[in-house]
């Protein structure tokens, strides 16, 4: 069991933050919340957090509520809804949140001596590799979608600079009920729709939520630095839809929208480059494995789920 620590959670009534925490909590950890709603308040509240009725770019108010932390968890983002995913309008609030939100935590943490932050980020911003596996070593590509993930990095870096902990976590797709594009993909299968995001034989890296979340935890006791937080066997896109429907007893009629997704251009870059990403370095510096060892069983593991 874990050494308990104070820490503070940014977004934690997103996607991921309602599985972080309550793996925090069931950790024996002590979590407060950023809560900007009565219903945020509530759910966190239910989880066992204390919600915190403040704005995360309010530095002297995180400051203030930060002092006597151990660490601090940021998932805060703002992503746009899947229908406007290739809106450059949609995406700025998300930027502002992403930069200027971790901006934020790094300064109020270390003008009260928080050591550690956990800063989620994406695989995404790995270059496209083709069948290649990836790693940490593998520089980030700087595209426009991907600069907000890697200033909230550069953030997280900057407290390892000034002699604390850093950590970033880029995630895989996420899988799981809460993540709105794999309700869209499983729906989408129970219609004989199979999702197919570039060409077939691109690979692509996804994680399950509640894998996603232990894995938060783990990173609460890992050196600063960066880690690749995947599944064990990243899927081509082909079997990966595949697995959708084979997960909701149907068979793929039309594969949509294939190759047709490049015309997306910069926008849906992120979505249809391959990439295969090993999580090897994570697991080597915890005992954090996978629950769900490849796309297929996180899709199997999602049709059962209640919703």
């Amino acid at each position: 069991m874990p050494t308990p620590l104070k820490i503070f959670v940014a977004g934690g009534t997103g996607a991921i933050g309602r599985y972080v925490v309550p793996a925090l909590v069931n950790s024996g950890h002590q979590v407060s919340a950023l809560a900007r709603t009565p219903a945020s308040a509530a759910a966190l509240a239910a989880d066992g957090a204390r919600p915190v009725d403040i704005s995360l770019f309010d530095r002297q108010a995180l400051a203030h509520v930060l002092t006597g932390h151990d660490a601090i968890v940021n998932m805060a983002t703002a992503l746009p809804s899947t229908a406007r995913f290739l809106s450059d309008k949609a995406w700025r609030r998300n930027e502002y949140v992403r930069i200027e939100g971790s901006a934020a935590l790094f300064d109020a943490a270390t003008a009260v001596g928080v050591g550690r932050i956990v800063q989620e980020s994406v695989a995404m911003v790995y270059p496209d590799g083709g069948a290649a596996w990836i790693d940490e070593s593998t520089g980030p590509d700087r595209y426009p979608r991907a600069v907000c993930s890697l200033a909230a990095e550069d953030n997280a870096h900057r407290l390892t600079a000034a002699g604390g902990t850093g950590v970033v976590l880029r995630f895989g797709v996420f899988c799981g009920r809460g993540a709105e594009h794999s309700e869209l993909i499983l729906a989408a299968a129970r219609k004989h729709i199979a999702t197919v995001l570039g060409p077939p034989s691109g690979f692509l890296s996804s994680i399950h939520l509640a894998d996603a979340a232990a894995a938060v935890v783990a990173a609460l006791e890992v050196p600063a630095g960066v880690y690749n937080i995947v599944d064990d066997e990243p899927l081509t896109k082909r079997d990966y839809a595949r697995a959708a429907t084979a997960a909701v007893h149907t068979r793929p009629w039309l594969w949509a929208p294939g190759r047709a997704a490049l015309l997306g251009g910069r926008r849906l870059t992120s979505l249809t480059r391959s990439l295969r990403v090993s999580n090897k370095r994570f697991r080597a510096a915890t005992d954090w494995t996978p629950r769900y060892r490849s796309a297929a069983d996180a899709w199997r593991a999602m049709a059962t789920e209640r919703t």
